[in-house]
């Protein structure tokens, strides 16, 4: 079976996902949100998360005579799919450490905390898919990455003009 044609139609739903979630957090009628303060709360879903996958992988270990003292995962296990699923969320959240803090200045302090909790959803669905069926993660990467790359690019348009 070819994958690439599920990959492809989770990439398009996540820049979907990222058009909604930004667009749709600007045209909300929030009260203003300082940028220091709405990082806090945009970054915390995300923590939320990646303490769930480090936890995970800490059970994993814990429980299984093969990995406990530290060993490498066996290829295609569930705990190398963790593994590589937290690696990735690192990842995402060192992209996002870097981008949102502009984002906030420049699209507002509501736009960020929505991205905040999408960041948390689309890493949750990327697990899961990973899980269920290695090309099923685009549509988890795809709102993720997707959602910081448009922001940027977004918040560069506001700051030129």
């Amino acid at each position: 079976m070819n994958k690439r044609p599920t990959i492809v139609i989770g990439m398009v739903a996540g820049l979907i996902w990222a058009v909604a979630v930004i667009g749709g957090a600007m045209r909300l009628n929030m009260p203003f949100v300082p940028a220091p303060v709405a990082l806090l709360g945009a970054f915390f879903p995300g923590g939320l998360v990646t303490c769930a996958m480090i936890g995970r992988l800490a059970q994993r270990r814990f429980f299984d005579d093969e990995i406990i003292d530290g060993q490498g995962f066996t290829p295609g296990s569930a705990a190398s799919i963790d593994q590589k699923v937290l690696t990735n969320t690192i990842e995402q959240m060192v992209l996002a450490l870097a981008i949102w803090p502009f984002v906030a200045l420049t699209l507002g302090g509501q736009v960020i905390i929505a991205m905040g909790l999408a960041f948390a959803v689309a890493r949750v669905l990327f697990w899961v898919g990973y899980h269920m069926s290695p090309p099923l993660r685009g549509f988890g990467f795809a709102a993720t990455f997707y959602t910081t790359g448009v922001a940027a690019l977004w918040s560069l348009v506001v700051w030129a003009f």
